[in-house]
């Protein structure tokens, strides 16, 4: 493939591997997180959303093997190396030895497991909305290790330090991310 890919190639390769409903909202945070925060930073926000989107493309399929197989169906699909190696870095120190050296990786890294752990936070307000989150309150539940116990906090951690970027901003821009796309992911209210 010459040319990038678009969201809606990537789209179709992921629904072809993802039908979780759960997966594919995940899926759709995270895109939504990364084009926020592409924008941000002046970077270009369809390439990081696409990676975004596919990040998880193996995992349904293969989830004691996450990762192993998302270059294959990337690459046979014509993706570009740097965007396979970006979904590789995501899995860093857990199903990879791909360290995330980009701003793109790093941030993918950052805010995979965050999406999770805003997402579990909106669900158990009384609007089980994103759009009236304050960090504030994702910062409590942080402390509560019991909730959204799947969530690697120390990953996350990881992350923002590698971006040079707080708990608290990270947080912020993860909300702002994901009320892009709170209607799609089910936390619009």
């Amino acid at each position: 493939m010459d040319k990038k890919p678009t969201r809606e190639e990537a789209w179709q390769i992921l629904t072809a591997h993802v039908k979780s409903e759960n997966l594919l909202r995940h899926a759709l945070a995270v895109e939504g997180v990364m084009r926020h925060m592409a924008r941000k930073r002046g970077a270009d926000e369809e390439e990081w959303g696409v990676i975004g989107l596919v990040h998880d493309v193996d995992y349904e399929e293969h989830p004691e093997e996450h990762l192993q197989h998302a270059p294959a169906i990337l690459r046979a699909h014509g993706w570009p190396e740097p965007y396979i190696r970006a979904v590789l870095a995501h899995g860093w120190g857990l199903c990879t030895d791909v360290e995330p050296v980009t701003d793109l990786e790093k941030t993918l890294y950052a805010v995979d497991e965050l999406t999770g752990l805003v997402a579990a936070a909106a669900l158990v307000r009384p609007s089980r909305s994103v759009m009236d989150l304050p960090v504030k309150s994702v910062r409590k539940k942080w402390k509560d290790k019991a909730f959204a116990a799947g969530v690697d906090r120390s990953v996350i951690q990881r992350g923002g330090e590698m971006l040079g970027v707080d708990l608290a901003e990270l947080i912020a821009d993860t909300i702002e991310g994901m009320r892009s796309v709170a209607d799609r992911i089910g936390l619009g209210g």
